[in-house]
């Protein structure tokens, strides 16, 4: 292998990914290209045009996606013609702006990838990190270039009568026994959970091989797989090693009994340091960005769905009168376009005779974001240990509701008052921080805290949002909601404006911060209209929260 062969710097790094998609476009699944529109891009999908690509937009319906009534052609000759979707052929497909695309879309993609559909390239123009392509469809394609680091005068153009040979070699390459196995052990020691990115790799070594006029990939042909498949899924390395960490074991010294350090194959740890540290500095940079991004959360929010509007997410068009809607005009003249020979040609020279029962009305789907409502009771009642125990469950939960791109607000509630701590954010670091710093002692103002949380839900509400409710208490309620020390009014209160809150019907749950659950912490969950879950199975506790949300 030559060294313009070895794909380290930027440059070969591109050229050598664009061969593999050129030799086996199905084998690769696809290329994820992060870059802004300009000649660089302009130059990579320009070298794709021996393939005929398709270019094809983010959001498709279903009808463009896998097919349905040519209405040109079924007007044209009277009856019925139908037509192929974009993922019935096997041209690739390049889609523009591709960190717009809804999950549902990604989905049916994927789905065809997976069965040996089309090809995708994905057109990452996100000007922000966190936005990216869903991460189920990057997780199905082999590829990923990161090119605004990319000069036009650094490209390297790849050969066509190479890649041509290739083409024909490819099927004649012989797979080492071996070579899964030593794929799925480099994919594990770089932290690459994804089980497809070593089928994909292995189908980069095969084609890697053909490029090398070789009859099977050898330990070179593993490691380029290695860096081009891997390198924007592996898991960062820590900056530095903590400084309480223990000095090294003396080398004269035997290993422990079970220590299989040194058992790894050398060949492997080659690859993987090839992985690691073989690339330039910048082109790695670009890569643990893209990685980065992949990894965030992307979607709309975890509330509930609301169909109608005029804007958001298309779906499938249904009947309905005039007036009442907007009207699909095309799915209108599908429906109509059957029956035209039956009818009695239109008068006034129209050419589609219509009737009330053609009319289709266009509908959309939105979600609405979600405001998960933390409660927490830091009254003297609940023991310090409990209360750390609560802000762990917490803090779980906060994690999720960051997976889920939910908004989250923390009440506390002690003494004679409750205050909003930390009003509605989607800042995980606010909310942890928040949450760590809240003290405990003092009485047990349960009403005032619910009535803070009736505040939210109904703020809430009013701007659309959806309310979750996940309540952290023992229930046991001493301060009423005027301030006075008296037991029987504070169950009182608390027990209104349970019910008033259960008039509203969030979702959430009732975690018990008591050592043993009373009947004061059942009578509330009772009438919160929420599950109650007991906080002594804090193993078994987040999943059920997480479940109740």
């Amino acid at each position: 292998m030559t060294q313009d062969d070895d794909p380290s710097g930027p440059a070969e790094h591109v050229r050598r990914a664009i061969e593999l998609f050129l030799v086996d476009p199905a084998g690769m699944g696809g290329i994820w290209l992060r870059a802004r529109p300009g000649p660089v891009r302009d130059a990579v999908l320009g070298w794709l045009a021996p393939l005929d690509p398709r270019r094809v937009p983010a959001q498709m319906d279903d009808a463009t996606l896998d097919g349905g009534l040519d209405l040109a052609a079924t007007l044209t000759t009277g009856r019925v013609v139908t037509g192929q979707g974009v993922l019935a052929g096997a041209r690739p497909l390049i889609v523009a702006t591709a960190e717009r695309m809804e999950s549902g879309v990604a989905a049916r993609i994927g789905h065809a990838v997976d069965r040996g559909g089309p090809a995708v390239v994905l057109l990452d123009e996100g000007a922000a990190e966190d936005e990216a392509p869903p991460p189920g469809l990057i997780d199905r394609i082999a590829l990923a270039l990161p090119l605004d680091t990319m000069s036009y005068r650094d490209l390297v153009a790849p050969d066509p009568a190479r890649v041509a040979a290739a083409r024909k070699r490819l099927s004649h390459i012989e797979t080492p026994p071996d070579l899964a196995e030593a794929l799925v052990r480099i994919a594990a020691s770089l932290g690459v959970a994804s089980l497809r990115a070593p089928l994909r790799a292995m189908a980069a070594a095969r084609a890697l091989a053909a490029l090398d006029g070789l009859a099977a990939p050898g330990e070179a042909q593993v490691a380029q797989a290695a860096r081009l498949v891997y390198a924007h899924r592996a898991a960062p390395l820590p900056d530095e090693a903590p400084p309480d960490e223990a000095p090294p074991p003396d080398p004269t010294e035997p290993p422990p009994p079970g220590d299989d350090a040194g058992a790894g194959d050398p060949a492997d740890d080659r690859v993987i340091d090839g992985v690691r540290t073989a690339m330039p500095e910048d082109l790695s940079r670009a890569l643990a960005a893209m990685a980065r991004s992949r990894a965030r959360p992307s979607g709309a929010g975890g509330g509930e769905r609301r169909r109608g509007g005029t804007r958001g997410r298309p779906l499938p068009s249904r009947p309905g009168a005039a007036g009442r809607g907007r009207v699909d005009v095309l799915a209108t003249l599908r429906a109509a376009a059957p029956m035209q020979r039956m009818r009695a040609r239109p008068e006034g020279g129209a050419i589609v005779a219509i009737r009330p029962d053609d009319i289709r009305l266009r509908r959309y789907e939105t979600r609405a974001d979600r405001l998960v409502i933390l409660c927490v009771d830091a009254s003297g009642s609940t023991a310090l240990a409990r209360l750390a125990e609560a802000k762990g469950l917490a803090e779980t939960l906060l994690a999720t509701a960051y997976e889920s791109r939910d908004h989250v607000a923390v009440i506390a509630f002690r003494g004679q008052m409750a205050e909003l701590a930390l009003p509605p954010t989607r800042s995980l670091a606010r909310a942890k921080a928040r949450l760590a710093g809240l003290p405990a002692g003092g009485g047990t103002p349960l009403a005032a805290g619910l009535q803070a949380a009736l505040d939210l839900i109904e703020q809430s509400r009013r701007r659309g949002m959806t309310p979750a409710l996940v309540l952290f208490t023992d229930g046991r309620a001493n301060i009423a909601l005027d301030g006075t020390a008296d037991r029987a009014q504070a169950g009182g209160d608390a027990e209104r404006l349970a019910r008033i809150i259960a008039a509203h019907r969030p979702a959430g749950a009732v975690v018990d911060t008591g050592r043993r659950q009373g009947r004061d912490m059942r009578a509330l969950a009772q009438a919160l209209g929420l599950p109650g879950v007991s906080l002594c199975r804090a193993g078994d506790g987040a999943g059920a929260v997480a479940d109740a949300l």
